[in-house]
């Protein structure tokens, strides 16, 4: 009985260690590469991509892989199967039939094109201080890769039930008391078949759209903050879901105001009379100016602490405080009156 010698690994281009993680990445880069629709008419190509997901369906799955890497080359042959040391029957199929137990023990064999997940996309938007603090709608516009309306992303103008299958994907074939069920190999488990290929994609399934979003901002968010909009990325590949969008936050520095985690910090004038005396000052804050009351000896760089005035945490939404340092600023030009008054003050040191 004929046995296949074809090595996984070297099909997905991987080592024999390597995490599924790159064999996932392995298999969706090949399959992207050799896939029927980007190569057409390309039969060297088809039965690569063949190949690629014959050698995924074993080493995707991490039971397969195992009994793959303990008894080396594959045990599946193209004729039927052997190595029953590595499955054991018993007696007792509970509510399963021979029918259930062969079609899962040949299913390394379906060549179904599998669906994959689209690229995510990655773009970057400005907003102001303000805009952070309150939160904001703001248009974002991009071009990205969308399922064809003419055809529904199926690549095709025209198609026709496959008559292999009768639309289904999948056929039987039957072996003695065993009934196999297999990907049909005419449609490759999509039912029909492209007469005719899209004018608008020319056959991809996709086309390029530039759209404008409406990107909803909360209040909070910081430099680094990344918002996910799910299904607004590339276009998924033979049915599969759209990528994401992913939009990075970039708040812009402004000319009075610091912030520093949730609180924000601003420098207020004050005279050497308001510092020496005390009183009232005004104190812009990012929901308007209020007074606050300067007690009298204070010192130039004095901190003092407007509780919630800060920015609102993206996560509980208690808000921040706003620290207000006074700053003490000394005429440039003094009359002799006004000397003589600093120096009465300066007596009192």
């Amino acid at each position: 009985m004929a046995t296949t010698t074809k090595d996984y690994y070297e099909i997905l281009g991987v080592k024999k260690g390597a995490s599924q993680d790159e064999i996932k990445r392995a298999y969706r880069r090949l399959a992207r590469k050799y896939h029927p629709d980007v190569n057409p008419g390309d039969k060297t190509a088809e039965q690569r991509f063949k190949e690629i997901n014959e050698a995924y369906e074993v080493l995707g799955d991490p039971k397969k892989r195992a009994e793959y890497d303990q008894f080396g080359k594959t045990t599946f042959g193209p004729e039927g199967f052997e190595g029953f040391r590595t499955y054991d029957f018993g007696f007792d199929f509970g509510t399963r039939g021979f029918e259930d137990i062969f079609s899962d023990f040949l299913s390394g064999f379906r060549t179904m094109e599998t669906p994959l997940k689209g690229a995510d996309l990655k773009t970057s938007l400005d907003i102001s201080l303000e805009e952070a603090y309150k939160g904001v709608i703001k248009p974002v516009t991009l071009t990205r890769e969308a399922p064809c309306a003419a055809c529904g992303g199926a690549g095709a103008e025209v198609s026709q039930t496959c008559t292999n299958c009768k639309g289904l994907g999948m056929i039987k074939q039957g072996r003695g008391f065993l009934s196999i069920t297999q990907t049909c190999p005419s449609c490759k488990g999509r039912g029909s078949i492209a007469k005719k290929r899209c004018r608008q994609c020319n056959g991809s399934g996709v086309v390029l759209k530039t759209e404008t979003l409406k990107v909803k901002i909360p209040p909070g968010a910081d430099t680094g903050s990344r918002l996910k909009l799910k299904g607004k990325g590339g276009a998924g590949v033979k049915g599969g879901p759209a990528g994401d969008l992913y939009i990075e936050i970039n708040v812009r520095p402004h000319p009075v105001f610091r912030r520093d985690g949730d609180n924000v910090y601003v420098e207020v004038p004050i005279t050497i009379g308001e510092a020496v005396l005390g009183g009232k000052v005004k104190v812009p804050t990012l929901d308007g100016t209020v007074t606050m009351t300067l007690p009298p000896g204070t010192d130039s760089g004095k901190k003092f602490r407007l509780k919630g005035k800060g920015f609102p945490n993206t996560k509980t939404g208690v808000r921040g405080d706003e620290v207000v340092v006074v700053k003490i600023v000394v005429p440039k030009k003094m009359t002799e009156k006004t000397k003589e008054a600093l120096q009465e003050v300066e007596k009192a040191y």
